[in-house]
């Protein structure tokens, strides 16, 4: 058997542990959110642009809105990703770089990521990808068609997240940089792109002009100041750097970063570009990644900020890479999925955090017999969205975030953003305990509720234990009695 057919059983082989991962996670608190967006279908949303809810919308229409058709949408349309990538890499390198590329792709975490979880970075990279093979054929075949299909897919990555906009400022790059090209920066089909572009995010625009921008402020205030504040933070750095290197596995990451570097070294060096489809990749890649990179020494970088630098980055490194790199890549691979399997079958590895899909479908089952016992009480939690989405997909009852109590509780103030019918009734306060210490209640009224209410008394907390017994989720209960409102967050 030769060593390429050897690979293509490991890469096959870790995308069969991808598929069981994805179908035995739980449902994660994004998973529920963003249900919950499908659920109710606007032009936009407070936190992200609609993408995401437009495509586990059709997806949960076809597969059912089980737990299972979720997890299986987002791998579906990383799979679509992965493949759109595959046909990319064709058209900058040979058919065996192409694979070589799409192995080192294929095997990181970074599909894994998108598999198993849905977030508005799941849509995002697909159109991202569909939106470089779109301007490749724009460009260098000069196709019309492809300058308009360029403009919508550019949108539609818009229209999954605000990271988009770095598209259209690596295009105008590229174009500047580019002596051949540089005359379609000022060309009837530059502007069908971008033509095309605005009519695809108007919905976007719409919304928000309709909500007072509340989508871009919140997206841009906090993080801005943040950064202006510019404080060094050599951890976060270093936060980013691990990150980034579990992502995309060691040797792709090394690799990468190798690459990057000898063709910034050897601009400096000879202050001559590379040929086009190269500085096509570079421009694609490296200003986003120099971007982040450097964010990160005076603010947290997500792990998911920089994937899109990796589509054209990983493509490039594929054109360097020998293929000796690619068996031990993906041994590395094959034992990092292993171990995450193993990981959501026996859960060995305590998670201090709501950020699990562990003990949820349970806790819902004890919540429901507490409202059960009590229901002409509402229930609400205050963590921002994670138990309120979570809850609401369990349960028939509507569970309420923590607008009930005046905080910012991203969509669910701009859904339920009139709580005056809830003036007068009791309630059920769901607390999550992220940090078990004991298994005894709380023992004191959290301050955050004690206002909108009469009174609260804490019930009994809620206990779930793993298959050894040991517990690994808890959630305390307070009862309620006459809520007397709260000022909301403007919501127009």
């Amino acid at each position: 058997m030769s060593t390429f057919n050897k690979l293509c059983i490991g890469f096959i082989s870790v995308y069969i542990i991808r598929l069981a991962v994805s179908l035995s996670m739980g449902m994660m608190p994004q998973d529920a959110y963003y249900y919950f967006y499908s659920q109710n279908i606007a032009l936009s949303y407070f936190d992200h642009p609609p993408m995401v809810a437009y495509f586990l919308k059709v997806f949960t229409s076809i597969l059912g809105s089980s737990v299972v058709a979720i997890k299986l949408s987002n791998f579906l349309l990383s799979l679509g990703s992965f493949l759109s990538f595959y046909y990319l890499g064709k058209l900058f390198v040979s058919e065996t770089r192409a694979k070589h590329s799409a192995i080192l792709y294929g095997s990181s975490i970074l599909l894994t990521v998108l598999s198993m979880n849905t977030t508005p970075d799941v849509p995002l990279i697909f159109f991202w990808t569909l939106s470089l093979i779109g301007l490749y054929k724009a460009i260098f075949e000069g196709k019309v068609l492809h300058w308009i299909l360029s403009g919508l897919f550019i949108g539609m990555s818009f229209d999954s997240k605000y990271t988009a906009l770095f598209l259209l400022a690596c295009l105008v790059l590229f174009l500047l940089l580019s002596n051949k090209y540089r005359k379609y920066l000022f060309s009837y089909q530059f502007l069908l792109l971008l033509i095309v572009f605005a009519a695809t995010v108007s919905p976007v625009f719409i919304w928000n002009i309709e909500h007072d921008w509340m989508s871009f402020k919140f997206q841009g205030s906090e993080r801005t100041d943040s950064i202006m504040k510019f404080k060094i933070q050599p951890h976060y750095f270093g936060g980013n750097i691990g990150t980034q290197i579990m992502l995309l596995l060691p040797i792709l990451f090394v690799g990468m970063m190798v690459v990057m570097y000898k063709h910034i070294a050897k601009l400096f060096k000879t202050w001559k570009l590379p040929n086009e489809r190269v500085l096509f990749l570079i421009c694609f890649s490296l200003p986003i990644m120099l971007f982040f990179y450097g964010i990160s020494l005076i603010y947290w970088v997500k792990l998911n900020w920089l994937m899109p630098a990796y589509i054209a980055g990983i493509i490039l490194t594929g054109i360097y890479i020998k293929t000796k790199y690619l068996k031990p890549t993906l041994i590395i691979s094959m034992v990092l999925h292993v171990l995450l399997l193993s990981q959501m079958i026996f859960f060995y590895v305590p998670i201090k955090s709501d950020d699990t899909w562990f003990g949820w479908e349970e806790s819902a089952a004890a919540i429901h017999k507490v409202q059960e016992a009590n229901p002409k009480a509402f229930l609400f939690s205050a963590d921002d969205y994670k138990t309120t989405a979570v809850m609401n997909y369990y349960l028939d009852e509507k569970v309420y975030a923590q607008n009930i109590i005046g905080g910012n509780a991203l969509h669910y103030m701009v859904v339920d953003n009139d709580l005056s019918h809830l003036i007068g009734n009791d309630a059920i306060f769901i607390d999550s305990d992220k940090r078990i210490k004991n298994l005894d209640k709380k023992g004191s009224i959290p301050e955050s509720i004690q206002a909108y209410f009469d009174t609260c008394e804490e019930l009994e907390p809620i206990v779930i234990r793993d298959r050894y017994g040991k517990p690994q989720r808890k959630f305390h209960l307070f009862k309620c009695t006459n809520y007397k409102g709260a000022k909301q967050l403007s919501v127009k």
